[in-house]
């Protein structure tokens, strides 16, 4: 059974929305009634996915963002709000990886690529998503962390800094932005079947062959299965839930 929810006449933005987990999660936003603001570095694929949304008779827009630059973090929200009017909901997705490294040969440029877009964009996205939200007194943000926020692993310590980051921004926003009606929650995804993973898998084949072999479940995660627990966090259904980060992993972070 898979849980429905009525988003009629609310406002969601999704960041890295052209595809993997943010364009799932903003298909199912749409599904679920909602106005949906999608945004991504990419163009012409962003806007070929609001396309597809708006075709199959959902209310949507595409937004060309670089989560690394705040300027265009807030016009991002800006233009939410002067087309929809409001923001009730946001799933702070945009992320990428780099190679795997060893801590001790990891290069500068690499460490501040991945916290830029995987830390920097989500305090970007979710400082002027809150300004939004405070003036209405209410909404929900989903920040997207990682097993790697709640683990560690040999040659990722750029990239699992970057996530273990997002968690406690995200626990602190929600302690502080709790009392204003806003309630702020992490997902965790485990290892997703998406495009970057797809890379992954091509490019590091041993090593990911590892990871799964510490997946209980036996098999890669789906990019609607992070959806749902997106929605779920944003619902009236985890009303008392704040600054949590959910993993949504396959088990892997049981032992």
């Amino acid at each position: 059974m898979t849980p429905t929810y009525d988003f009629t006449d609310q406002v969601a933005l999704v960041t890295g929305a052209a595809s993997g987990m943010g364009l799932a999660t903003a298909r199912a936003f749409a599904e679920a009634g909602a106005a949906v603001v999608l945004a991504d570095r990419d163009e012409k694929a962003v806007q070929r996915a609001a396309e597809e949304l708006n075709a199959a008779g959902h209310r949507a827009i595409g937004v060309v963002c670089d989560v690394t630059d705040e300027d265009q973090a807030a016009a991002m929200v800006d233009r939410a709000v002067a087309e929809y009017g409001r923001l009730d909901m946001a799933f702070n997705n945009a992320g990428i990886q780099v190679p795997p490294s060893d801590a001790a040969d990891e290069t500068a440029e690499n460490f501040d690529r991945v916290n830029a877009v995987n830390l920097r964009g989500v305090w970007g996205a979710q400082k002027h998503e809150l300004r939004q939200m405070r003036t209405q007194g209410s909404g929900a943000i989903v920040n997207c962390s990682s097993l790697g926020g709640l683990v560690g692993l040999p040659e990722r310590a750029a990239y699992h800094a970057s996530k273990h980051g997002v968690i406690g921004l995200t626990k602190s926003a929600a302690v502080e932005y709790a009392p204003k009606g806003i309630r702020i929650n992490a997902v965790c995804p485990g290892t997703i079947d998406t495009p970057m993973v797809s890379d992954m898998l091509e490019s590091q084949a041993d090593a990911m062959a590892e990871i799964l072999k510490e997946q209980p479940i036996g098999r890669l995660g789906r990019a609607e299965e992070i959806a749902a627990a997106v929605l779920w966090l944003c619902s009236p259904g985890a009303s008392f839930v704040l600054g949590v980060a959910l993993p949504v992993d396959g088990g892997f972070t049981t032992h």
